[in-house]
């Protein structure tokens, strides 16, 4: 299985961003699922393949009258929309009333998305782009499901603080107590950082020396430049070589070392009939 759910703290880190970012360059087909119970913004910033707006009512609303039912992972598809770039997108709730309809519905929607990847018929690893997160946030309720939990954060010190205190909130939750930096339990906890490039060999190494001294579990997976031009390029709201930006090449960096890290854990191929990878932004 191979489900990686992205989630922050507090104040705005670019979860979404680098959600898309890693999505975008992912090596295999994969799913971009909007799963923040506040609400998605993909609708709002991005166009949908067809050159038009989004479906708001077309992804993680739908998706919760089949849910009540059961779900069978390839019913996801069924609620997909792609966008301009190909980059299939479960698309998020429009605000946070509408989280009630998804009561005690994460955990069969966990489970579906970790379960894709076995698919025999249109196999992705999902993405999920869960927000900002706190001890009863639902959809925490998916973590346990999941290969990795990767908690984004910025470098300043306060947003460092509350990382390393998330991540041992979580491996309490996860895990049952405090682990050391050499845990395997599952879900791996990562950070990923949104760093100056400048600055980010040092702040990993101070990073998780913190995490480990701390006994959150976690460590340091790797670091997303701080480049708002290739955020925006990204988003659609400015024009350029996405590609060539500091942000997607960063993104490469961090999926191909999580794919060497994790890799053979996530061994079903993302071929056959359905499977082929998908043409993402930063392709």
């Amino acid at each position: 299985m191979a489900l990686i759910a992205l989630a922050a703290d507090k104040g705005s880190p670019g979860v979404t961003t680098a959600a898309v970012a890693l999505a975008a360059v992912w090596p295999r087909r994969v799913l971009l699922a909007e799963t923040d119970p506040a609400g998605g913004d993909l609708v709002y910033r991005s166009a949908a393949a067809h050159g038009g707006p989004l479906n708001p009512n077309t992804g993680m609303l739908s998706i919760a009258a089949t849910a009540r039912r059961g779900l069978v992972p390839d019913q996801l598809w069924d609620h997909v929309q792609p966008l301009s770039g190909g980059l299939e997108v479960l698309v998020g709730l429009g605000n946070a009333e509408q989280a009630a309809g998804l009561a005690g519905l994460w955990p069969t929607l966990g489970r579906a998305f970790a379960h894709l990847a076995d698919s025999p018929n249109a196999p992705a690893d999902v993405i999920a782009d869960c927000g900002r997160i706190a001890g009863d946030t639902p959809a925490v309720e998916m973590f346990s499901q999941a290969a990795l939990v990767l908690l984004i954060s910025r470098t300043e010190p306060e947003a460092i603080a509350r990382v390393r205190d998330r991540a041992a909130a979580l491996t309490a939750k996860l895990h049952g107590g405090a682990r050391g930096a050499a845990s395997l339990a599952t879900p791996l906890i990562g950070v990923i950082l949104i760093a100056d490039p400048g600055e980010s060999a040092k702040l990993v190494h101070q990073v998780n020396d913190m995490l480990v001294h701390a006994q959150t579990g976690a460590r340091v997976v790797g670091t997303l430049a701080d480049d708002p031009s290739g955020a925006d390029q990204l988003a659609g709201r400015k024009r350029g070589r996405l590609d060539k930006s500091l942000l997607i090449r960063s993104a490469r960096k961090v999926t191909a070392d999580l794919y060497q890290q994790f890799g053979a854990a996530w061994a079903v191929p993302a071929g056959g009939p359905g499977g082929q990878p998908t043409a993402g932004a930063g392709r």
